[in-house]
């Protein structure tokens, strides 16, 4: 009932909308084509039918262009072409715009559980002591990444924003200006952005959003715990990657780094600024006049000079003291909104957002090489060392670096960029900067190699206030991860640096290169079992761990629904704190707006808490264990056939948009690891891995050997066995159901011209094959007629943004071809494809 509820409001309040303003924006005059607009109905049609009965891309577009648009020359085509998906790009903008108007009253209708239903459930169990205590230390922390799936600009956030407005109050002229408005606005960087642009675009997302989201949050939380002295002011913490993650990054470098971080200070003192500009208005009181007047000016400065730094002290003290006068002096009158004020600045403090450190293994790998050859420990190479000289090295010798004794950029770079990290503590506070993670951590060297380099650059032993984490990515990573975490707590001075650091850590799980190497199935089992198996070992050290998760966009790269997730973890993983990465467009698509921001933060929390305090907890019993490792070998061994294809590669190089990626000017970071002439799988990055598969909507990643693995133990008799797996084990169901979402985005109707290809139409069958398997393998375990058929409302957004693509990716399509046939326009159609990237990746809103 209430999901039918929920879909007829999305129809009335999205599908509507949208195409009543779609009607008003395709008949805005645009560039001095006339119906270009008008024709993109037309296409999308011919588009439908024609992939239905199987054509081409290049022959539907053929007879478009001979039949309805009357355009015979190729150049003219080329132009008409470049329009099209100039109009698809912002009918996207538009959608986006209408859904999140209608987000609010969406939620009206969900099963979802906010902080609200979660309390009333508490008061129902007459539990509040064990929740209250649970919430005085439990805390989610997401953390922006600047991966190359997010592009609206700073002026696109603000269209996006008025439209929004507009049409939540169905202002029809309004909305009619500026939707001319979007049609003249550049929805593309003229060039490559710096990490530091990367950083502004997510830090006024900061300052515009998630600044008064959590003081909301909070406010709500502190308000209903029934804790009195509730203070858990990190119960939302946020962390933030863009000119801290240099992993595969050469542009990010020490001095970007800092700048960064005064970026973040100096506009959370514009926040600070702002708010007690408000208050002042209302505090009109003659005692409190200057104390205001005092702190305001200070705040004043520091926000437009980053060498003028106000600590986190000197604000709470000023504010206390105002807080003080007005009890004592004034009846408290407006307490409740300085007080507001004064837990933002608990929450926030003076950082925002703790910038993180990312650097690949291999980078440090390199670092420390040098510096051994350098100290004449070595000749040429680290194995020349034993393992127990070489760990001697890192714990024990004490070397004083400077960058101009070396050569190598990433050796100077690497030794200013630790030894800068001091100052950014000084400025920014500990918690500004104050996590490192390595990369492709395989053994105890990624971790004592960043404890070795920051003692060589100026860091007592006592003083490293960094918590090392490892990022264990890959299958062997996870492999090692046991052996490595027993190792490093076996070795003295890394247990004296945790019992500085409180006796806890962090390690972060990577789904991206997990599910590239092993398969779907595979890597997102082999993430539970290695969580499991570190909180047992964690446990056994008495170390409270916390796991960071690497979750991108689309479930082949982690992502799906976050909450399902979370509330589907067993009971023998570690639960004192949620860690996730938000990427790419999921920041704007999940956590655009306060009401999106505020939802999806209660879901992680009550997922999370929930997990402590309510209902069965989760096991997974010895059998069923077994048959979910029965599926996950078959799968892997089915994508692993597929990656040793001869074709896997050379397919995604010459059939897919792979090597476009990094001609879009989306983001900073270039789309492979190495300078390397022949393309490896391992330098591919996942997000130009998967969202290149997202392009050719074949979604390979997100399901790839499912079919194969249920169909092989169907034939054996045991559907049974894995329908009810799917029935009582929710950690199986939330990766089938993302799965379902894979392919529900899958059309190979699109690539069907592939089959007959000479060199790719074996390998393409082998992809076809293998969705249509999955699909009704799928369809079979969990009892559904269609996919995503207990998720209409997101089957039938999935479904109009799919369809607002179709031209732009039939055109990309026809393109690609183009491409292979040397034609003469061949530099066309490549900027053609490059451009066709955008308007497909905002649609799906998770493709990469």
């Amino acid at each position: 009932m209430q999901q039918a509820k929920r879909l007829e409001e999305f129809k009335k309040s999205v599908t509507n909308k949208f195409n009543i303003y779609n009607s008003l924006f395709l008949s805005l005059p645009y560039r001095n084509i006339e119906n270009v607009g008008m024709l993109i109905p037309v296409l999308f049609d011919q588009c439908e039918k024609g992939l239905d009965k199987g054509k081409k891309p290049q022959e539907i577009l053929e007879t478009f262009f001979a039949n309805f648009a009357d355009i015979k020359d190729e150049r003219d085509q080329l132009d008409f072409m470049f329009r099209i998906i100039q109009y698809v790009e912002r009918q996207v903008v538009l959608y986006d715009s209408v859904e999140d108007s209608a987000f609010p009253k969406l939620q009206e209708y969900t099963n979802s559980q906010s902080i609200k239903d979660y309390f009333g459930l508490v008061n129902q169990n007459k539990n509040w002591d064990k929740v209250a205590k649970k919430l005085s230390t439990f805390s989610a922390r997401i953390v922006l990444t600047a991966h190359p799936t997010q592009f609206y600009t700073p002026a696109v956030l603000d269209i996006i924003a008025e439209l929004r407005a507009l049409i939540d109050s169905d202002q029809i002229n309004d909305i009619d200006v500026t939707l001319q408005q979007l049609g003249l606005t550049s929805l593309v960087n003229a060039k490559k952005p710096t990490p530091l642009d990367e950083a502004k675009n997510i830090i006024y997302i900061l300052r515009n959003t998630y600044y008064d989201a959590i003081g909301e949050l909070f406010q709500y939380v502190k308000s209903n715990v029934r804790d009195q002295g509730f203070d858990n002011y990190d119960i939302m913490k946020l962390g933030f990657w863009p000119g801290g993650d240099r992993d595969g990054n050469p542009f990010v470098t020490a001095a970007m780094t800092k700048q960064v971080a005064n970026e973040l200070r100096v506009t959370l003192m514009k926040c600070y600024y702002n708010e007690l500009k408000a208050l002042r208005k209302k505090l009109t009181f003659k005692g409190l006049q200057e104390g205001l007047n005092t702190l305001s000016d200070k705040l004043y400065k520091s926000m437009f000079d980053a060498s003028i730094v106000l600590k986190y002290q000197e604000l709470v003290d000023s504010l206390s003291e105002i807080r003080e006068n007005l009890i004592t002096n004034y009846h408290s009158l407006y307490l409740d909104k300085l007080d507001e004020l004064l837990d933002k600045v608990h929450i926030f403090k003076t950082h925002f957002a703790t910038l993180d450190i990312r650097q690949d293994h291999s980078k440090h790998y390199l670092v420390v090489e040098s510096v051994l050859k350098k100290e004449g420990a070595i000749k040429e190479d680290l194995s020349e060392l034993k393992e127990a000289e070489l760990v001697k090295w890192l714990l024990k010798k004490d070397l004083k670096l400077k960058a101009s004794d070396f050569k190598e950029d990433i050796v100077k770079d690497t030794i200013k960029n630790i030894k800068q990290l001091k100052v950014i503590q000084s400025r920014n506070g500990e918690e500004g900067c104050n996590r490192y993670i390595i990369s492709n951590s395989e053994d105890i060297f990624s971790v004592l190699f960043v404890f070795g380099l920051f003692r060589w650059c100026g860091w007592a032993e006592e003083e490293i206030t960094f918590d090392i984490i490892p990022l264990f990515e890959t299958m062997k990573g996870m492999d090692a991860a046991e052996e490595v975490m027993e190792t490093l707590f076996n070795t003295p001075n890394y247990r004296k640096h945790l019992e500085r650091r409180d006796e806890e850590h962090t390690i972060m799980l990577g789904f991206s290169d997990g599910t590239k190497d092993g398969g779907y199935l595979k890597a997102n089992w082999s993430i539970l079992k290695t969580k499991e198996t570190l909180s047992r070992v964690c446990k056994k050290n008495g170390i409270k761990v916390m796991f960071f998760d690497g979750r991108g966009g689309p479930p082949a790269r982690g992502g799906g629904k976050t909450h399902r997730f979370y509330a589907s973890q067993t009971k023998d993983v570690a639960n004192h704190e949620i860690q996730l990465t938000i990427q790419g467009q999921t920041i704007t698509s999940t956590y655009g707006t306060k009401e999106q921001f505020i939802h999806n933060s209660e879901q992680l929390l009550t997922a999370g808490l929930s997990n402590n305090l309510f209902g069965k907890e989760h096991t997974i019993s010895a059998p069923q264990r077994k048959l979910i490792e029965e599926l996950s070998e078959l799968s892997f061994a089915k994508y692993d056939a597929l990656k040793q294809h001869d074709k896997f590669i050379p397919y995604l190089e010459h059939r897919s948009t792979l090597k476009y990626y990094s001609n879009a000017n989306i983001g900073s970071r270039p789309g492979k690891r190495g300078n390397k002439k022949q393309l490896e799988l391992s330098d591919l990055r996942a997000i130009s891995f998967v969202g290149s598969w997202s392009q050719l909507k074949q979604n390979v990643p997100g399901y790839f050997g499912l079919g194969t693995a249920i169909k092989t133990l169907t034939d054996q008799g045991r559907l049974k066995e894995i329908k009810t797996l799917f029935k009582e084990v929710p950690f199986f169901r939330a990766l089938m159901y993302n799965s379902m979402m894979s392919l529900a985005k899958t059309n190979f109707g699109l690539t069907n011209y592939m089959k007959d290809d000479t060199e790719f139409g074996e390998f393409w069958n082998i992809l076809h094959d293998e969705c249509m398997l999955s699909e009704k393998m799928l369809l079979q375990i969990s009892g559904q007629k269609i996919l995503m058929e207990k998720e209409a409302v997101s089957r039938e957004s999935v479904k109009i943004r799919e369809k607002i693509v179709l031209p732009l990716l039939v055109i990309q399509q026809n393109a690609l071809y183009h491409i292979t046939q040397n034609s003469k326009f061949k530099e066309l159609y490549e900027k053609i494809v490059t451009r066709s990237l955008y308007g497909n990746i905002n649609a799906s809103r998770n493709s990469a």
